[in-house]
């Protein structure tokens, strides 16, 4: 029979001494265990939102009534005011977020890399530079030029066939016209606007330009204001002025009506996001948000603006 004596060098490592550690070593192991272990389940709680983080699609908003309205009786009433939930819903793929800015902010966000899109521009083509656009999203009546009906007689020169030659206005250089600045009228009124005369145009930069202008028009420090007839009835009634007060008369070889689109920021995610708002624009419910438009016009343009634009987007469904 074996006695202790005689085992072998290797068990020595069984002596007591050294069995002692094995329980702090078991501890440890333990320990590491189950700090892995809470690692792992706090991995998988994160993981799944950090797998879905959407990007944020940031929509640059602007009070530009009756498209959007941020104040008044009529707030959140207007046509894009409107659009833009059917927009956003039909987009899940983004998170969406709403930024009210004033011009100049919103076209330098355009300019720069961020993720923006305005729901309420012009076409241009200096702005294809800079901006990815939309198919036409919704249709508005072209600009004209206001002014007050005591003055009507200054635009009486240059009227053919009851519109305005605004190329002769300009160069005639009596009758400064009152413009919002930065803002685009469309491609042919833009480019008679460049050309004009320095001493020609009253630009206004303020946040509230149009309402400025037409009150700077109100008091005779102004005869004539370019711009959309829905948007002047609406702030010249915010101003009280009386809509008869006021006579609005169309330019030649604008058109009476114009589109407006999207732009997004001219970036790889920008275009992308164009190509899918494409996609949800011809799905929207036209006819509903022409009537939002119309019902801002003058009783006899409605069924004309509903007709015209109707035929419009027909046509654009075919291409």
């Amino acid at each position: 029979m074996a006695t202790t004596n005689s085992r072998s060098p290797g068990c020595a490592k069984t002596e007591p001494s050294k069995l002692k550690q094995h329980p702090t070593s078991a501890s440890n192991r333990a320990h590491h265990w189950w700090t892995w272990r809470l690692f792992g389940l706090l991995f998988l709680l994160v993981l799944p939102a950090w797998v879905d983080a959407k990007p944020t699609l940031i929509w640059l908003l602007r009070d530009l009534p009756p498209l959007t309205i941020f104040e008044g009786p009529k707030k959140g009433q207007g046509v894009i005011d409107q659009m833009l939930p059917l927009l956003i819903a039909g987009m899940p793929q983004y998170e969406h977020s709403l930024m009210r800015v004033n011009r100049a902010r919103g076209m330098q966000m355009l300019h720069e890399s961020s993720f923006t899109c305005d729901p309420s521009l012009i076409w241009s083509k200096e702005r294809t530079q800079w901006i990815a656009f939309s198919t036409p999203a919704f249709r508005a009546v072209s600009n004209g030029l206001v002014i007050r009906q005591k003055d009507r007689e200054v635009l009486a020169p240059f009227l053919v066939d009851g519109e305005v030659d605004l190329a002769a206005l300009l160069a005639h250089g009596d009758h400064r016209i009152g413009v919002v600045a930065e803002r685009s009228y469309g491609e042919y009124l833009d480019q008679l606007l460049r050309d004009a005369p320095d001493d020609a145009l009253t630009p206004h930069y303020g946040n509230d330009a149009l309402a400025s202008l037409l009150q700077m028009q109100r008091l005779g420090r102004l005869q004539v204001v370019l711009g959309y007839w829905p948007e002047i009835r609406y702030q010249a009634q915010q101003a009280q002025i009386g809509e008869d007060e006021l006579a609005f008369l169309p330019i030649r070889g604008t058109g009476k009506y114009l589109s407006g689109y999207i732009g997004c920021s001219d970036t790889p995610q920008g275009r992308q996001a164009i190509s899918e708002i494409n996609q949800v624009l011809r799905t929207l419910p036209h006819q509903h948000l022409d009537q939002l438009y119309a019902d801002w016009l003058d009783p006899p343009m409605r069924a004309d603006y509903l007709e015209q634009s109707r035929i419009f987007f027909e046509q654009q469904a075919t291409h």
